[in-house]
């Protein structure tokens, strides 16, 4: 996919460049432009498994059709076709979304805008927020025993109940609180892991969770807040350690960008969608500290039949990717 990206970008007349990261990224203007900045971002990426492609009319579906072929065709067309006048406009496309997100907090660490649009399957409703995501878990340590004589040992499969419930209330005694734009917080329990042969007890066992966060909560104070929580809730004879599921890797944050900004005022009177938090976690986080961000694009996370990205009938419409491009187009336009 990023061969025929470069090769689609270099037969336009945008010959990108490919950095340490995988990132393909194309620019149009000059670096020293006097004028507004904005970036054009989405994603590669696709996840398992692979869903063959098939066109029905107006409809295409396979892997990937929404999340994110099709806000990638509708940036791609925009960033070519757009007229830049005296501002620049930056395609940053990213290769791991799916899974470590490294190539997404690279270029939010290398790259400075005064915009940006994330493009991933809005049903073209303009979304400046999204909650964070975060996977974690918790380890809890006993000491392990012959299951003939158990009481010799300390059982951490004994306090399982309790730390589940726990979790389940996490939110009640020490959350954020309701966000005006983005709702309440959730803490959800997804894995238990722990044991070995059935004849004896386990030394340790871990349970993981899944956090989506709001502001002002970020994820560092979430596993500092849940440590201290969880020592006033778990009995003092098991010791516990709460840790990143994936500690190598990056993870969003929750972000809410002004809905007073000019970016999102220019989206929502350019594509007459509507304002709206987006459902899932996003890179747009890894942007949100340097300028306004967005999250659109055509297609849908799910629609009335269920969900439709990462799903065996995921699709998009033809049609909605071109109005996507024009509304980009649009919306650069506006701003630059």
């Amino acid at each position: 996919m990023r061969e025929l990206l470069v090769e689609t970008l270099s037969k336009e007349n945008h010959p990108p460049e490919v950095d340490q990261k995988g990132n393909v990224i194309a620019n149009r203007g000059t670096a020293d432009s006097s004028g507004t900045h904005l970036v054009l971002n989405t994603h590669i990426d696709t996840v398992p498994p692979h869903v063959s492609y098939r066109r029905d009319g107006d409809t295409v579906r396979g892997r990937g059709a929404c999340d994110a072929k099709g806000p990638l065709a509708a940036m791609l067309d925009a960033f070519c076709s757009v007229e830049v006048g005296d501002g620049r406009l930056t395609l940053a496309i990213t290769s791991d979304e799916e899974t470590s997100q490294f190539g997404g907090a690279y270029v939010g660490d290398t790259l400075t805008a005064d915009g940006y649009i994330v493009g991933e399957p809005t049903g073209l409703d303009v979304c400046p927020a999204a909650r964070g995501n975060f996977g974690g878990q918790v380890t809890v340590f006993g000491e392990s025993a012959h299951a003939s004589d158990p009481t010799e040992g300390i059982n951490p499969l004994r306090v399982v109940g309790t730390l589940i419930e726990a979790l389940e209330q996490y939110d009640k005694h020490c959350g954020p609180g309701k966000h005006d734009v983005l709702g309440s917080p959730t803490l959800a329990p997804t894995r238990i892991g722990g044991g070995g042969p059935l004849n004896r007890t386990p030394a340790d066992c871990t349970v993981s969770f899944d956090r989506r966060t709001v502001p002002p909560e970020t994820i560092a104070e979430f596993i500092d807040s849940l440590e201290s929580y969880l020592r006033g809730r778990l009995p003092d004879i098991y010791r516990f350690e709460v840790e990143a599921a994936y500690p190598d890797s990056p993870n969003p944050e929750a972000f809410a960008t002004d809905l007073d900004a000019e970016l999102v005022q220019a989206l929502a009177d350019v594509s007459g969608g509507k304002t709206r938090p987006f459902g899932a976690a996003t890179e747009a986080s890894y942007f949100a500290d340097d300028a306004p961000v967005v999250v659109f694009g055509p297609g849908a996370l799910a629609d009335e039949d269920g969900p439709v990205a990462h799903a065996d009938r995921e699709y998009v419409s033809r049609s909605a990717v071109k109005e996507a491009a024009e509304m980009i187009q649009g919306t650069v336009e506006w701003m630059i």
